[in-house]
């Protein structure tokens, strides 16, 4: 067979949420746009804000010369500079243009970090519930992954992660606030985690902490997302504009270093270099234009909270078991049938679109992402209540 036998294995498995949302795409045409509810795929609904249109076309309109050439694979300068002030002001360290790289995206960004630290058979370790695509980006670059569960209430872990790291642990990966829980972990795990890897880096070698954060701007309740860069010298943030400006499809995001980590002027070559040879080459040109220009910006998370209270109100009703997030645009509740699939099925029936928990390595719940309109989230109350009487009716 020409093709590969793992990529073969890989679509065997591969994203439960876009299975779902190709389910939705045929459900919608056979029954409606609105009588079908898709609640499968974080892709935000919201429009950028009107600072994004404005400086698109601003910058559209000026048509300067080399406007749309090759730079540094690193991104501009400029740009770099600007995504340090922001990084600095939220993390509370102070690092400079040379410690970000811009990407094409959080994902291009955590597969030129992987590309830069892993050696063959190197461990990284993934806490469930965890980003459906972190699996397969680990293994792109010769990597290991290592499932550690987190606690009851989805926050870290300690014990668990600390009987987990040995001598091929090379990283860790974190995600706050989280995908697909909605969790926001403590600054108190944090500030112990970071203690648990100085040990282990002192005994092991370099463990590097990767902070995937790009929805760290959609938070409730006062909520805040803690500084990485405070807990832990040997960090990496890597971030993208898709959610908090809503521009997923146009691919641009960062990395960024904290600026005492070990190797850092190695780090950083090999994560440039990386960035070309992975084919990126480069992040967007007109992107990295546009959000150097929009850092004190975001959408309206307001609406996201108003969605979040809305969710939250109709699955209590119904008797679902959940904790409210404090951040992103998921809620995860636990199934009430031990197969989450099963109950997954029976959402469908009801024409009901989630996410089993098993593609986030967590079995026996389900994902829902409320990016939606708010008179889907309202209509689909009726469906919600009936697909829990038919579960308790078959538990």
């Amino acid at each position: 067979m020409s093709i590969s036998k793992k990529m073969l294995e890989f679509g065997q498995h591969a994203s439960w949420i876009r299975k779902m949302f190709e389910e939705g795409v045929k459900m919608k045409a056979q029954y409606g746009e609105d009588q079908v509810y898709d609640f499968s795929l974080g892709n935000p609904d919201l429009p950028p804000p009107p600072e994004f249109d404005q400086t698109l076309r601003a910058l559209a309109a000026e048509a300067a010369p080399g406007s749309h050439k090759y730079m540094p694979n690193g991104g501009y300068p400029y740009v770099r500079e600007k995504l340090a002030a922001r990084v600095s002001a939220e993390q509370r360290v102070t690092i400079g243009g040379g410690d970000v790289l811009m990407t094409c995206g959080a994902a291009g960004g955590l597969n030129v970090i992987l590309k830069a630290i892993l050696d063959p058979g190197d461990e990284v370790i993934l806490l469930s519930p965890y980003f459906v695509e972190y699996n397969f980006y680990v293994d792109n670059h010769g990597g290991a992954p290592k499932v550690v569960a987190t606690g009851k209430d989805f926050d870290l872990d300690l014990n668990a992660i600390v009987a987990a790291i040995n001598p091929k642990t090379k990283a860790i990966i974190i995600n706050s606030p989280n995908n697909p829980t909605g969790q926001i972990y403590s600054d108190h795990s944090l500030h112990k985690l970071g203690h648990i890897l100085e040990a282990a880096s002192r005994k092991f070698g370099a463990i590097y902490l990767i902070s995937d954060e790009p929805y760290r701007k959609i938070v409730f309740d006062g909520h805040e997302a803690p500084s990485i860069f405070t807990n832990y010298q040997n960090s990496i943030i890597v971030s993208s504009f898709s959610k908090d400006l809503s521009l997923p499809g146009e691919r641009i995001g960062f990395i960024a270093c904290h600026p005492g980590i070990d190797s850092r002027a190695d780090l950083i070559d090999a994560m440039t270099l990386a960035n070309r040879i992975l084919g990126f080459v480069n992040a967007p040109a007109m992107m990295q234009r546009v959000v150097a220009e929009l850092q004190a910006v975001t959408v309206d998370c307001g609406i996201y909270a108003r969605r979040r209270e809305l969710f939250c109100r109709i699955l209590k009703d119904a008797g679902y078991d959940f904790l409210p997030p404090k951040g992103a645009f998921y809620i995860f509740p636990k199934s009430p049938l031990a197969d989450e699939v099963q109950f997954v099925s029976i959402l469908k029936e009801n024409r009901i679109l989630a996410v089993p928990g098993r593609g986030f390595g967590a079995p026996g719940y389900f994902r829902l992402a409320f990016c939606v309109e708010d008179q889907i989230i309202e209509r689909s109350a009726v469906a919600f209540a009936k697909a829990m009487q038919q579960a308790r009716g078959q538990a």
